[in-house]
């Protein structure tokens, strides 16, 4: 299934004007707060009339403005994934499942019980009202409640901010098994960098109601001129596969060739993975280093060099394991000749590389 999006829409100081397909997988809207996100995920799911528009998944069409079409929320077969649970307290967690596969149509394709409950690892969790759940798993009960709705799409408006970093550690998994598993496209809100990194499978970057950038996760984080959240989520997406696990506590990764140390993850020897490398977390040598407390080390070539306004630059460095991206002073890249086609060597802090920041490789995607 694939997702048919145009949009304009004046709400208070923000002129929505946004026209993009997303493919199946997860695409996610990224921006800063006030950029339209989530005036267009309410739209899709028919919470919000826009002024003009059309949207349509395949040849279904939601809502057309200029046609006179709109399906109410209850017949657009979409699976909406709030920031909090919104379980029904007084429902158990096998009856909030239930209640979602009441509104699947009989003659749908539904996703059986059980797998949803394996997928979600909440098999121990059925007989449980929500207030016996902590955060993360009123979540994935969400997630599951959404799915046995058999819907044509599922609407995930920021599902992770609400959560503290272990318990969205713990529920990013789950997505990436959505996305892997199941045939449901998935239309995801979010301002985190790492949640894109992670997740997507394609990118709508807004600024100001506007579509800023479109593409793959790496291209579009990899652009500072988009910067959708700010410069600091500028960085690099790089593929590797886990070589080892070693006894003081780090794992290997084969990048391109290379080596990659970051603190020990769970993925098992031989897994393909994303890494994110945030840009500002790499500096760069004009020769190879010596004497330094950082492991990972990777010699490579100025690919480019972007200016911003303010001091700073970004540097795209190309490596065995693909573009590297670092933010420097425009003094510093001065200082060190950093011109298109010089040598040098990017320096990673092994700790910079956040649990967060590695997720499992999209099959059939590169760089």
């Amino acid at each position: 299934m694939s997702l048919s999006v145009r949009l304009t829409h004046r709400l208070g100081g923000l002129a929505l004007d946004t026209a993009f397909d997303a493919p199946p997988g997860v695409t996610v809207l990224f921006g800063r707060s006030g950029s339209g996100k989530t005036t267009i995920i309410n739209a899709v799911a028919g919470l919000l009339r826009p002024q003009a528009g059309r949207v349509a998944i395949d040849d279904r069409v939601l809502f057309d403005i200029a046609q006179g079409l709109w399906l109410p929320p209850h017949r657009r077969r979409l699976g909406y994934i709030f920031q909090e649970g919104r379980l029904f307290p007084h429902l158990t967690v096998r009856q909030n499942l239930a209640y979602g596969r009441w509104f699947a149509p009989r003659n749908a394709q539904r996703e059986s019980v059980d797998k949803v409950v394996e997928m979600l690892g909440i098999g121990h969790l059925l007989t449980r009202r929500p207030a016996m759940l902590s955060g993360g798993e009123k979540q994935r009960v969400a997630i599951g409640r959404a799915l046995l709705a058999s819907p044509r799409l599922i609407l995930a408006d920021e599902p992770l901010a609400a959560l503290d970093e272990a318990r969205k550690a713990e529920i990013l998994p789950y997505f990436e098994r959505l996305r892997d598993e199941v045939s449901v496209p998935i239309l995801y809100v979010t301002h985190s960098a790492a949640e894109v990194a992670r997740l997507a499978t394609s990118v709508v970057a807004l600024q100001d109601g506007k579509v800023a950038g479109h593409g793959p996760a790496a291209e579009v984080l990899a652009d500072p001129a988009v910067a959708p959240a700010g410069v600091r989520a500028v960085g690099a997406i790089l593929q590797a596969r886990v070589r080892a696990h070693h006894a003081d506590g780090l794992t290997e990764l084969d990048a391109g060739g290379d080596r990659l140390f970051l603190p020990r993850i769970s993925h098992p020897e031989g897994e393909e993975l994303r890494v994110r490398i945030a840009a500002q977390e790499v500096i760069l040598s004009n020769r190879k280093p010596e004497g330094l407390s950082a492991l990972n080390v990777l010699q490579g070539t100025v690919a480019g060099l972007r200016a911003g306004e303010g001091p700073g630059a970004i540097v795209s460095v190309r490596t065995r394991a693909g573009m590297v991206l670092a933010r420097v002073t425009r003094r510093s890249a001065d200082a060190l000749g950093l011109v298109e086609g010089a040598e040098c060597y990017a320096v990673v802090k092994t700790v910079a590389i956040a649990p967060e920041d590695v997720g499992g490789r999209i099959a059939g995607q590169e760089g």
